[in-house]
This record gives C-alpha cells, sequence and structure tokens, in this order.
C-alpha cells in the first residue's frame, strides 16, 4: 500500500469535511430539544457560525435576526412570552437550518453545590428509614409521567456543543434516575402550586467545596477584616477556584432563569470555616447574579444537617470543630436581597449521616421559599422560626421570633431542648425554655444575671422549636460577633 497517497487522500478528505462545516450554526449544550424558556423575561438564543453569517430564530410567531461577529459569535433575544405547555418548535437557520422540537415556556432553575444536591434520585431505591412525620415519598422513578417537568443534567465533560441538541428530557424514567432528587421535588412541588411548565438544571460535584464553582478571578477579592485584623484574600485558600465554574456554569451562560438554589457547605465545614465562607458565599451569590445580568435573581439555599464533624476520620487529629458557627456563616447571606434559607435539623436519623435522605422534603421547602419570595404567595409559611431579639428580665431572657407562623410549638410534644444561657462569664449552660406567644422565656437557676442565649448551637443539635406550619427553629446565638464585619 502507499501510505503517502493514502495520507495525502485523508488530508483531502479532512479538508472536504471541514469545508461542508464550516460556517455552520451551532448551539451551545444548553439549548436543544424538549427545553423550557423562561416565561416573562427576554430569552437570549445564541451560538456560533462563519463570520458575518446571518442569522434567523424564528419562535412562537417572533422572527429575530442578526449577524455573527468578528469571533463568530451570534445572540438574539426572544422577547417575553407567556407561559404554554403547547409543545412548539424553534428554527434556527444560517447556511444550515436546526428545527428544535418539543419547547415549552414556562419557569426555569439552576440547582447547584455538593453532593447533597447531587444526590440522585436512584438512591431512593434503598432508602428504608423515615422521620417521625415524614412518609417516603410515592415512586416517582416508576410513576412520574408529568411531560411538563423537564430537567437537564450538566454533565462536566459533555457540554461541548455537538448536532444532537440533546440534554433536556422530560423528568420521568431513565433520564429521572440520575438526577438531583432536590431538584425534582422542587419542581414537582412547584408545578403542582404553579401549573405552568418547569425546567431544572443541575449543575452539582459531590465533595466539590465553594471555590471551584466561583470564577476565579473574582476570588480575588478586597480583604476583610477580622477581629480587627486584615485576612488574606479569598483565593489564598486553594481549592480549585473557577474548576467547575469553568466548565459547569459557564457554558449555560446567559440561559434565561428563575432563579438559583444552591445546598453546599459540608466540604468547607470540614475546615473548620466561618466568616470566611459567608465572604465567599457573598462572592458567589453576587458574582453569579452578574453573569446573569440581574442582580435581584433569587438565590436560596439549604443550610447544611447537623453532623458529628468532630468524630470523623476525615478530620485532622485535635481539631475542635463547630458547626454552628458554619451554619451562621451560611446564614448571614440572607442579608443580601432576594435570598432565602431552609433548616433541616429535624430531618435527621442521627449525626453520623452526611447525607440525609429526606430529599422530597428538602425540596419541598425549598418550593415554599420560591412562593413565598419569588413568586409573591406571601400566605405560604417559608421557614422557621428565627431568632430576632432578646431582652432581660429579671433572671431570664425573652427571645423574640419571627417566622412564627400560626405558632410555636414543640415537635414532638416534650419541654424544648437545646437552648442554653449565660452571665458576664461567657459560659454556657443548659437552660429551661417555655413558650409564651411568638415568644420562648429561657432560665437556668445557675444563671442569675443572664447576658446571652444560644439554640442549637452543637453539631449534634436536633432541637425540637418549630412552628405549627412543622418548619424547625434556626439555629443562633444572641451575641454573633460577625454581624457588623458582613
Amino acid at each position: 500500500m502507499n501510505f503517502k497517497k493514502l495520507s495525502i487522500l485523508s488530508v483531502s478528505i479532512l479538508i472536504t469535511f471541514t469545508s461542508n462545516l464550516f460556517g455552520e450554526v451551532v448551539l451551545p449544550k444548553i439549548i436543544g430539544h424538549n427545553m423550557v424558556l423562561q416565561r416573562l423575561k427576554s430569552v437570549p438564543i445564541w451560538g456560533t457560525a462563519d463570520k458575518g453569517e446571518k442569522i434567523t430564530v424564528t419562535f412562537e410567531g417572533q422572527i429575530k435576526t442578526t449577524v455573527a461577529n468578528d469571533s463568530g459569535n451570534w445572540m438574539v433575544k426572544l422577547n417575553p412570552m407567556e407561559a404554554s405547555d403547547v409543545p412548539r418548535e424553534m428554527t434556527i437557520k444560517g447556511t444550515n437550518t436546526i428545527v428544535l422540537k418539543n419547547i415549552l415556556v414556562g419557569e426555569v432553575w439552576l440547582c447547584s453545590g455538593q453532593s447533597n444536591m447531587e444526590y440522585a434520585m436512584r438512591k431512593y431505591s434503598n432508602f428504608k428509614s423515615a422521620v417521625k412525620g415524614y412518609k417516603p415519598p410515592e415512586d416517582d422513578l416508576n410513576n412520574a409521567k408529568n411531560t411538563n417537568i423537564r430537567i437537564f443534567l450538566v454533565r462536566r465533560k459533555y457540554m461541548s456543543p455537538d448536532s444532537t441538541h440533546a440534554g433536556w428530557d422530560a423528568a420521568m424514567g431513565r433520564p429521572l434516575v440520575d438526577f438531583s432528587a432536590v431538584g425534582y421535588y422542587f419542581a414537582k412541588e412547584l408545578y403542582a402550586k404553579l401549573h405552568v411548565p418547569i425546567g431544572m438544571i443541575s449543575s452539582a460535584v459531590p465533595g466539590s467545596r465553594i471555590e471551584p464553582w466561583i470564577e476565579a478571578s473574582k476570588m480575588d477579592v478586597a480583604p476583610k477584616m477580622k477581629n480587627g485584623k486584615v485576612l488574606e484574600k479569598l483565593s489564598a485558600d486553594g481549592g480549585d477556584p473557577g474548576k467547575f465554574y469553568s466548565t459547569m456554569i459557564q457554558p449555560l451562560i446567559p440561559f434565561a432563569l428563575k432563579g438559583f438554589l444552591w445546598y453546599q457547605g459540608e466540604s468547607n465545614c470540614f475546615l473548620n470555616e466561618n466568616i470566611r465562607y459567608a465572604y465567599k458565599f457573598k462572592t458567589l451569590i453576587e458574582s453569579w447574579r452578574n453573569d446573569w445580568g440581574n442582580p435581584e435573581l433569587p438565590f436560596y439555599f439549604v443550610q447544611i444537617a447537623p453532623f458529628h464533624y468532630s468524630a470523623s476520620k476525615d478530620v485532622r487529629p485535635h481539631t475542635v470543630f463547630n458547626e454552628p458557627e458554619f451554619w451562621e456563616s451560611q446564614a448571614l447571606a440572607l442579608k443580601l436581597p432576594h435570598t432565602g434559607m431552609v433548616t433541616i435539623t429535624d430531618l435527621m436519623d442521627s449525626i453520623v449521616d452526611l447525607h440525609p435522605g429526606y430529599k422530597w422534603e428538602v425540596g419541598r421547602r425549598l418550593s415554599l421559599v420560591a412562593l413565598n419570595k419569588a413568586y409573591g404567595q406571601k400566605n405560604v409559611v417559608c421557614s422557621g422560626p428565627t431568632y430576632q431579639k432578646m431582652k432581660i428580665v429579671g433572671k431570664t431572657i425573652e427571645v423574640t421570633f419571627t417566622n412564627t407562623g400560626s405558632g410555636l410549638t414543640s415537635r414532638d410534644g416534650k419541654p424544648l431542648t437545646w437552648f442554653s444561657i449565660a452571665g458576664s462569664d461567657g459560659k454556657f449552660i443548659p437552660a429551661s425554655a417555655v413558650i409564651e406567644g411568638n415568644n420562648v422565656i429561657v432560665s437556668s437557676p445557675e444563671v442569675q444575671k443572664p447576658v446571652s442565649v444560644r439554640l442549637g448551637w452543637n453539631e449534634a443539635a436536633l432541637s425540637n422549636l418549630i412552628n405549627k406550619e412543622g418548619l424547625p427553629a434556626v439555629p443562633f446565638r444572641s451575641n454573633n460577633p460577625w454581624e457588623k464585619f458582613f
């Protein structure tokens, strides 16, 4: 065989093949068949083509045209549309024509984080236990039939554009098996209340810290203050800044969204972080909103569950953990506008499971936050009792809560647990606590002159204070030292 002639032939075939592709319209992975477009917002449709190539996008009576720029990039924006569960086609035409089928218009949410957000629907096949009052969900893997809930699972190595335009699926059957349980149950609850198509994008990586989800350049933020001393820049922490952002978030920008869901923190808690995490979290929230060009995009997150970090085999010897300080750092994000938090201290069989299995309830609680805050249903109670203020009354401390719903109560009908109280010496003593209206009166015979109070200030704390809607109280300490720094 003449290998020289074969080589020339191969090059000729390659040149011919490439020339046929040159100038063709190419779409990002997130734009494809079966997708859901965000209602009531301008909807970007974008891709690449040859420089100067005219692109026409047609959808639901709209015709948008543009020309690819010098870099071959192009974008059009569809006018805001009402929700529709009628499947429609979108045509994108340049030198080639792409027809995307079965497209709906509704609400689109991006959920991200680490393993508890990634926690796939398939894991429920082995999930037997149930916290009192929370029954396992129906067998959605076999029974789900709602074609108006669509899902897109971001796979880091498969986000490059291709000619299949696949990725979005109806939330049923095989596609649902690997999808985020939290994301699915959020969508299921939201659909039941809104009755519009729901699109869920899941982009999560087990074990990931927060740093890889932040664009690397955004980590070099101004130094912050802690006890009057300057902290080094956040990027000094390591954690592969931008690693997952560049491969799993950036390819989604600027796909039109309603908002974000976030469930992450365990890996940073293992580093014993407190206020440092709060600054990183703030950076992530603000930078993602900036990426999507909307500083008001809702951002709702889950406060990580109680876990015996101190006894974990993964910790360094002699490390003293304080998970409540991490909870506190997460809660500081509520100071940012358009944020909301879900507390899950009651969804635990034991504190030795880093991955509590009650994801259907986590998804439901996130949906309550969205219904109340993003969709204006103010009658929906979306949070458990939250510390507002305290007042010293004689030998007691009177604690006032917000988010009391239709009243405070004990989850198990027993006396309230995990309250503690301290005097001027700062030594906290377990205390008795009694509900009086929307307040709780806390006292201990060992503390005659109380100064401060705490609830659930322990990594093992499964406190039983809830509102009558069944949502647990948010752990707190009245002497939070970080308020003035954030």
